[in-house]
């Protein structure tokens, strides 16, 4: 497993590299199977946080609520929703059923405040380890791939990659027993720097450990910012999902942060054609509102691409 992941690594050295603008023609030739989209839409839970932690919504409802709303099948926990719950088999099993009997497939948790995987102190570092196994287990009983976690850390460059590594290596070693990824988000601090978040994963070296590419998590402190483009396109090779970030849109439905087409192509090009989560995170819109026109944009620009896919053949 290891060797292939390497010799992974080096073949996709190059596409990591390569100029965006070549990015248009080189996917249609990786995916020939018309049957299938080039890539499905889910929904990340934390797109409805201010319904959820309004008591407009209840997290048992987030299942049914994305299929009637929105038509979406496919749905991204935030255990932020459920954390009491986490070791609660009768409550998981409520929530499993809610999935199943509207046709919704679970697909990740998104783990957040159990505490900094490449913490300094390796006592701190063993807790928060410890801390993210109840959420692999309720993972795979969900029937999820994997869970969403967070690379913090503190030192120098060099040091917060080695002791993120560490952290994010024994977790995985873990969580691959139970046939469940741990992917990392970039989601501040380092992580948001696309080159380091793609080093760490390098250096954790194992298949069951990759990224979950954010559109807009750049931010890297204060008033810097990472290129969003070339972070997406360092972590893609990586990628065993995709959050579509998005906050304001023009008059046209196009997000005004973000270029949809100019990163789907990135996504594309990197050979991925699974899933991409919305995750609408604007003021201007309402929650429901804000689902459904990235939705739209997401749904426009697969057609566009198709086409394009097409008629490169």
């Amino acid at each position: 497993m290891m060797i292939r992941r390497r010799e992974f690594l080096k073949r996709t050295a190059l596409a990591v590299s390569a100029p965006i603008a070549l990015s248009g023609q080189s996917f249609a030739h990786r995916f020939q199977d018309k049957d299938k989209p080039l890539f499905r839409i889910s929904l990340a839970q934390w797109s409805l946080h201010r319904m959820l932690q309004g008591g407009e919504l209840d997290a048992l409802d987030f299942a049914a609520f994305t299929k009637n709303e929105f038509d979406i099948e496919a749905i991204e926990y935030v255990n932020s929703f459920f954390k009491q719950y986490a070791q609660d088999k009768a409550y998981l099993d409520r929530l499993k059923r809610r999935a199943d009997d509207n046709g919704v497939k679970s697909l990740l948790i998104m783990v957040d405040g159990e505490g900094g995987l490449g913490d300094p102190d390796d006592a701190k570092r063993e807790h928060a380890i410890n801390n993210h196994y109840k959420w692999v287990n309720a993972a795979k009983f969900l029937g999820c791939h994997s869970v969403r976690v967070n690379a913090q850390s503190s030192g120098t460059y060099d040091e917060q990659r080695d002791l993120a590594a560490d952290g994010l290596r024994r977790l995985t070693a873990f969580a691959a027993r139970e046939d469940i990824n741990v992917i990392v988000e970039n989601h501040g601090g380092l992580s948001s720097n696309g080159g380091w978040l793609s080093s760490v994963i390098k250096q954790v070296d194992h298949p069951r450990c990759g990224t979950l590419p954010d559109f807009g998590n750049f931010h890297l402190g204060r008033d810097k910012w990472y290129d969003r483009y070339q972070g997406v396109t360092e972590l893609m090779p990586f990628a065993k999902a995709v959050s579509a970030k998005s906050h304001d849109f023009d008059e046209s439905g196009n997000e005004t942060h973000t270029d949809f087409r100019r990163m789907m192509k990135i996504v594309l090009d990197a050979g991925y054609h699974g899933y991409v989560g919305i995750e609408y995170e604007g003021n201007s819109l309402s929650e429901v509102d804000g689902v459904k026109t990235t939705k739209k944009l997401l749904e426009t620009v697969r057609d566009e691409l198709t086409v394009q896919a097409n008629s490169s053949e």
